[in-house]
């Protein structure tokens, strides 16, 4: 299947981020290369673009449809990674992290992430490494999986989900998309989800798949390893498509930039903790109507922007 990639927000991603010829940038969550593509079009033979992804087929992809610019080059690894994958990491004039999965990831069947088709229960984002979500949810004990189901997806049927995993379970492994599908429907009664907008194991399978890739717990640590990163003067872009990641990425750009821990009536900052950056574009910055309209990805969508002091 052809990696196809609508980039979200790129309009506001390329204001913010302000590309210029010569410019050192990295792309964290590089996909299909749509924000990466643009990027290098404004840098240039003499800039540098550090493209990153887990997936090596989207490296593939992107690897393909980027070939043209001097200035790319592909990283296999995990953003997190970001001091560890990028030797001039300390000299980037920007980031930009487009977090959560991709079109193609949930058009493969075979990847494990949809929920309309049967197929192996994988989830990973990098094929190479860790667990299977078949393996997390057969080996992990039942209140695990209750707490990643009520942390990663808000769900509220969170505790009779995981109490049929394990059920099902015990009698027989689950080994395909279909047998998760199977146990989301058993727990919940038929009555709420007739009502329910969207498939009713939508948010079982965001759970597990954050789970899975460890997506959530490293988030924080990594937001400030990449700015410091980045110049003085230059921006990290992060989007974001569900309010889990959003609360993490806001609170963690507030405490940049103001990271005091005194007591609210000290008279003075005694603690020695500096601001390192500065909160940009009023907050949550969330697409225009125009890409509403054409990019049903983008509905969810929300773009954070934090200059490095």
């Amino acid at each position: 299947m052809e990696f196809k990639h609508e980039p979200v927000l790129l309009k506001e991603v390329l204001e913010w981020l302000n590309p210029s010829p010569g410019g050192i940038f990295a792309d964290g969550t590089l996909g299909g290369g749509g924000h990466s593509e643009r990027i290098l079009q404004k840098i240039g033979d003499t800039g540098t673009l550090y493209g990153i992804d887990r997936d090596e087929d989207a490296l593939r992809a992107a690897v393909s449809r980027l070939q043209g610019f001097p200035a790319f080059h592909a990283i296999h690894g995990n953003f997190h990674d970001i001091k560890a994958l990028i030797p001039e990491a300390s000299k980037l004039d920007g980031g930009l992290l487009d977090l959560g999965v991709s079109s193609y990831q949930l058009d493969t069947p075979e990847r494990g992430f949809s929920y309309h088709e049967d197929a192996p229960l994988d989830m990973r984002m990098d094929r190479s490494a860790g667990l299977t979500a078949a393996d997390w949810l057969n080996s992990v004990p039942e209140k695990e999986i209750t707490n990643a189901l009520y942390d990663y997806g808000d769900e509220k049927w969170a505790a009779r989900i995981a109490k049929m995993i394990v059920e099902r379970r015990n009698k027989q492994p689950l080994v395909s998309t279909m047998d998760l599908v199977a146990c989301v429907d058993a727990a919940i009664p038929k009555a709420v989800r007739r009502k329910e907008d969207g498939h009713p194991a939508r948010r079982t399978f965001q759970a597990v798949r954050i789970a899975v890739n460890d997506e959530i717990a490293p988030l924080e640590q990594a937001l400030k390893d990449w700015m410091d990163c980045i110049r003085p003067g230059g921006r990290l872009c992060v989007i974001t498509f569900h309010s889990i990641e959003d609360r993490i990425v806001k609170h963690a750009f507030r405490r940049m930039q103001n990271p005091c821990v005194c007591p609210p009536q000290a008279p003075i900052c005694i603690c020695g903790k500096k601001p390192v950056a500065k909160v940009m574009g009023g907050g949550a910055i969330h697409p225009a109507k125009e890409e509403l309209a054409f990019n049903s990805r983008s509905h969810s969508a929300t773009l954070r922007v934090a200059q490095k002091l």
